[in-house]
């Protein structure tokens, strides 16, 4: 390699560094051994050498002072900051001395391995915890599991497989390639694309689209980008999205613009859905959601007559009240509308190859493991017994349960955790407060990371240092393209990657012999599925599409037997069809057909409550500089948006004596928290929007200030219990109430 020149590697972005659920591709250059700035690369068709700020400022990331390089060790009580740097040796010895002594005494059970979003650590994660033996995979404080899951659990019990909005990602020549089509309308339905790659999603797709001529259909309580865009923009009362789904059902029934040949062929339970969205009215929905009856009209018959048209939809959904089911009724949309696995449509979302990071589904895990280790772990896992949907459709605890179960220590204690890539009390926990009250309790936490955060600061007994997107090799496979993560440089200090943590503990730890000698081992073995290897991948460029025929590959699979495990035409659910009256939500002792249900705290629900506080407090609204709690310390970012932030209606601020940029107290029945106003005429008269995973790596770590994260985290105003009869969504993440009071004499 030559000197004191810039040399490019090829490699696929998906976090620690940038924070994203995005697959971009990027050029790492590399001078003398260090990264010298990130790029995105060209030829890669997810991002086509676009990259947002977080890529960009990856530099900063990897060499920033606040990295931990070394094994710590609690020396102090928890909390306190005093910490003893010890060998990777001592600390796997602790670790595994610790663990095995408690799966002893109390079942493996009784240890719960606890993994955030965005980094590869859902394969690593879980290969640790089922070589240990636990059956409780857990994001920890994730009320409801909002994220992600209910919109997976009702795409898998209508049309078992899952559904994004086809903007030509599933295609290697993209908007060339001949067999795909423009999407006419896209409805954006609580997405604020601008702001990261939701869900393996490019936000830039829309806009490739638009300039090919789609057109913007939007369903978002705020004003963004996208909705000032937008054909029609449907601006609801938060938590209310469900009745507007409901309603555009019974538009297109009523007025038959649904496709009569796809519904009569492919569908199921077509008169039982017809006779239920009688009663859900436009009328009806405008009067619970504000919105005029006349646009949702106009939505629902641009969106049915207009093929193909393609719904892209947001973590919000997963936050409504019963998530699954408002889930389940946007799901129906693209159902009746034959809108389902065709070009510019919805397209049916496979890993591509066939190739998976970690078991995702139940099926899978069948698959991999064996029907009779699925049924003793489910025996055992938290939540499963009470949920039939827990248990038949994730490998899941149900974080609710959880932290019941954690107080009382029924129907047996959870006595330690494994926590890695998760920031529960500082931006993952619904009421942080009271995890972190539960947590302290348990007997040995190990957090693996690569910076001090609350979590680490308040709970780890052993912290493990890990390594950013350029100090190792991975592999990803959600969605489109199989891609790999190719190391740039040498780990920093003594930091190793996830996969080599859990690959080294799971030797340890397990009951059974590992077979793999080292981490390649391990992904060369995920990727044969594909009949590929990661040599193979990194010599083509770090990614691929799965070859012409492939089930991963579409379009309109269930017409030729490519969705079914027995390989007939049709869906793989009960019926083998699209289930419009849903078998396995009966199965599960669910409502087989979707059904309004107004929030438990709002101010139709409680009117009582609402006069004292009168506006609807909004929570998680992404920031395009930052992945949930991650990155508050990388200056680039942190000078892009340098406050915690509420966004308020220019006269409710004045009304209630506020300007712009004035501190302020949020607060409701459960606590209160300091941000800054953002006063905008384009916000709701009664709706109050606050970003989530705040806390200030520049402030004290120690406890009680654990970086400042109780005096700016949203979280501090949700609560937990709330979830649906699933399991699943049902929090007041998105739609409890608030009220909002200026600090007066300064902020401190």
């Amino acid at each position: 390699m030559a000197q004191n020149k810039e040399n490019p590697v090829i490699s696929t972005l998906w976090s620690a560094g940038c924070g994203s659920h995005g697959g971009c591709g990027c050029e790492i250059y590399v001078k003398d051994g260090k990264v010298t700035r990130v790029e995105g690369d060209r030829n890669h068709p997810f991002n086509q050498g676009r990259l947002c700020a977080k890529g960009l400022a990856i530099q900063q990331y990897i060499y920033h002072k606040d990295r931990v390089l070394y094994p710590l060790k609690r020396v102090g009580e928890r909390g306190e900051g005093k910490w003893k740097q010890i060998t990777w040796e001592e600390a796997y010895d602790t670790i595994e001395k610790k663990l095995k002594d408690i799966r002893t005494k109390f079942g493996a059970e009784s240890v719960i391995f606890c993994q955030g979003t965005g980094r590869d650590i859902g394969g690593p994660i879980t290969f640790l915890m089922y070589a240990y033996g636990s059956p409780n995979w857990v994001q920890v404080g994730l009320a409801g599991h909002a994220c992600y899951t209910p919109r997976l659990g009702a795409m898998q019990g209508t049309h078992g497989c899952y559904a994004v909005a086809d903007c030509s990602q599933f295609l290697e020549k993209r908007y060339d390639s001949p067999e795909w089509k423009v999407p006419k309308y896209i409805i954006v339905w609580g997405q604020n694309f601008t702001a990261g790659c939701h869900d393996g999603f490019y936000g830039h797709w829309i806009v490739d689209c638009m300039k090919r001529g789609s057109k913007l259909i939007s369903i978002d309580p705020r004003s963004t980008w996208w909705t000032t865009r937008s054909e029609v923009h449907l601006q609801n009362r938060p938590g209310t999205d469900g009745i507007i789904a409901l309603a555009m059902l019974n538009v297109i029934i009523n007025e038959n613009i649904y496709d009569k040949k796809f519904v009569e062929k492919w569908c199921y339970g077509f008169e039982e859905l017809k006779e239920r969205v009688q009663e859900y009215t436009p009328e009806k929905a405008e009067e619970i959601s504000g919105v005029p009856a006349d646009l949702i009209r106009k939505a629902a018959r641009l969106y049915a007559t207009n093929s193909p048209s393609a719904i892209q939809w947001g973590e919000p959904i997963d936050a409504m009240p019963a998530g699954s089911v408002v889930s389940q009724a946007i799901t129906l949309l693209w159902c009746i509308t034959g809108n389902l696995d065709t070009p510019g449509g919805n397209v049916i979302a496979k890993n591509s190859h066939g190739v998976t990071t970690y078991p995702f589904s139940s099926a899978e895990l069948t698959d991999l493991y064996g029907a009779d280790l699925v049924k003793r772990l489910n025996e055992k896992r938290i939540g499963a017994n009470k949920y039939p949907m827990i248990k038949g459709f994730r490998g899941w605890v149900q974080p609710d349960v959880l932290i019941e179960q954690m107080e009382t220590g029924k129907p047996y204690p959870v006595k330690a955790a494994w926590i890695q890539t998760s920031n529960i009390i500082g931006g993952q926990a619904a009421d942080p407060r009271r995890h972190y009250e539960a947590m302290k309790k348990l007997d040995f936490i190990v957090c693996v990371d690569l910076v001090q955060t609350p979590t680490t600061m308040a709970l780890a007994d052993i912290f493990l240092p890990a390594v950013s997107i350029a100090e190792k090799e991975s592999f990803r496979t959600w969605w489109q393209p199989l891609g790999v993560t190719v190391k740039a440089i040498d780990a920093l200090g003594e930091c190793k990657s996830d996969y080599e943590i859990n690959l080294e503990m799971a030797k340890r730890l397990a009951t059974s012999p590992i077979k793999y000698k080292n981490v390649r081992e391990l992904i060369d073995d995920r990727l044969s599925a594909g009949g590929t290897n990661f040599e193979k991948l990194k010599a083509k460029g770090g990614w691929e599409y799965p070859p012409e025929g492939h089930p991963s590959r579409p379009y309109r699979r269930y017409e030729r037997g490519l969705l079914r495990k027995d390989g007939k035409p049709g869906f793989e659910t009960p019926t083998g069809k699209c289930e419009l009256y849903s078998k396995q939500f009966e199965g599960w002792g669910l409502d087989p057909l979707p059904y309004y249900e107004e929030a438990k705290e709002s101010p139709v629900a409680t009117p009582e409550l609402a006069k004292k506080y009168p506006l609807i407090l909004t929570t998680g609204r992404r920031s395009p500089v930052f992945f949930h709690s991650e990155l508050r310390h990388i200056p680039w970012l942190r000078e892009l948006d340098p406050f915690p932030v509420a966004e308020i209606n220019d006269k409710t601020a004045a009304s209630l004596g506020i300007g712009d940029g004035d501190w302020v107290y949020v607060e409701n029945t459960h606590g209160k928290i300091k941000v800054k106003a953002k006063v905008v005429p384009t916000a709701l008269p009664n709706v109050v929007t606050v970003p989530h995973g705040w806390w200030l790596p520049e402030t004290e770590g120690k406890a009680p200030n654990l970086f400042s994260t109780w005096d700016h985290n949203v979280n501090n105003l949700t609560t937990m219990g709330n979830q649906g009869k699933s399991g699943f969504g049902g929090t007041d993440y998105r739609s409890g109430l608030c009220r909002v009071v200026k600090i007066t004499g300064g902020v401190k």
